[in-house]
């Protein structure tokens, strides 16, 4: 074979390359508009937030920092290292948040941490939530960075996400009077040492439990994911390290600035609020929507809503990073029943996490780092439907 001949043979990366140069430009733009617009008309927290958002997104990206993976690892392969970070981006959250929300008041900022009921609405909720974490493919910034990054299946995934949430508002009130327990965070009554110590501990033991079923199932363990990619800090992948670290530096963010902990699915609620109210249903006179302040959301711009802000971040950091990345390339070759668990997926998602309190953000990551047990009650019922979730996934020719 000659040399023209080749070169002729390969493919020509120009059309790949001006396609992500033209994303980054894009994303860019975009979010410095959307910095200046948000710093200016409702003040320097909004758009300060709207780059904590950014910055999610691109870490999510780049570290792949994914929770549907991770566990549907532990299941397949016994491999634990995704499961581990996840522990070690909590614990520094929870020595970080336990003070600062014990303390009450920040900078002039009220903080709160996030609690809910120990109920069967957290168990079942998050139950179903993790088998839609595994037939959407993704969890609640999951679904976004995703998205976000060009995959065109979580798109579909996202939308139905919002549908399902819309169901879970429906359904809400049907769930504030099931079986179960007030509220219980370890700061309240440990104090915040006893708080910290108990949940480290807690982390600890997942940690040990973790090393050991990978032993047993792999003969080993390793403390980081193996890839084929060397790690780029521009590029991608990052360690997981980075990723638990960065992650829990959005959550410290997040709290300092808005008062409570990171969230997500909320706006799902919101925007699906919307547009059922566009199309003539009148979700106003829904439980959900009557408690005090909920239903004012639903007259204002999005753009008002914390947790909606650093969504459109998160897509936003995500799309630069794809860019960034040349990963950029969606593609709408969808078969039919992967779209079919998408949309599955995603109305488990969304109702799942409306009537648990939360997903893998704000219940899972934010309760746990508040020290609230219904954070260790979600992730328990969340991993065992995460398991069934896998187990579920060829009958939708999903690997």
């Amino acid at each position: 074979m000659t040399a023209n001949t080749m070169t002729a043979a390969l493919p020509n990366p120009l059309p790949a390359l001006t396609r992500n140069r033209r994303t980054v430009g894009v994303a860019l733009i975009l979010s410095i508009v959307l910095t200046a617009y948000l710093s200016s008309t409702y003040g320097w927290r909004q758009g300060a937030l709207f780059l904590v958002g950014l910055a999610a997104g691109m870490i999510l990206y780049h570290a792949a920092f994914g929770f549907t993976a991770a566990w549907r690892e532990v299941v397949i392969t016994g491999k634990g290292a995704g499961l581990r970070a996840q522990m070690v981006m909590l614990a520094v959250t929870v020595i970080i948040f336990t003070p600062l929300i014990a303390q009450g008041e920040l900078w002039g900022v009220s903080l709160r941490g996030s609690l809910a009921p120990l109920n069967m609405a957290v168990i079942f909720g998050a139950f179903i939530f993790g088998i839609g974490m595994q037939l959407g493919g993704g969890c609640a910034s999951g679904t976004l960075f995703t998205a976000g990054g060009g995959n065109m299946r979580m798109v579909i995934t996202l939308a139905a996400f919002i549908a399902g949430s819309v169901l879970g508002t429906w359904h809400w009130d049907l769930w504030q009077d099931v079986p179960g327990f007030a509220p219980i965070a370890l700061s309240q009554s440990f104090g915040v040492i006893g708080a910290i110590a108990i949940s480290l501990l807690l982390f600890a033991t997942v940690w040990i439990a973790s090393v050991a079923y990978e032993k047993h199932r792999q003969g080993t363990f390793i403390h980081d994911r193996q890839t084929e990619e060397p790690y780029s800090w521009l590029r991608g992948p990052w360690p997981l390290l980075a990723g638990a670290l960065a992650l829990a530096a959005v959550n410290v963010a997040t709290l300092v600035l808005a008062g409570r902990p990171w969230g997500v699915t909320s706006a799902f609620a919101l925007w699906g609020g919307k547009i059922a109210n566009a199309i003539g249903i009148e979700v106003t006179n829904w439980a959900y929507w009557q408690r005090p302040g909920a239903s004012a959301p639903l007259t204002e711009s999005i753009l008002t809503d914390v947790t909606s802000v650093m969504n459109i971040g998160i897509v936003l950091g995500a799309l630069l990073a794809a860019g960034l990345a040349r990963k950029f390339a969606p593609s709408f070759k969808l078969p039919a029943r992967s779209i079919i668990a998408a949309v599955v997926g995603g109305i488990l998602l969304g109702y799942g996490a409306r009537i648990a309190f939360g997903c893998n953000i704000g219940a899972y990551f934010g309760g746990i780092s508040s020290t609230s047990l219904h954070g260790w009650l979600w992730f328990v019922a969340a991993f065992a439907g995460s398991a069934i979730g896998t187990r579920i996934r060829p009958v939708f020719g999903l690997q």
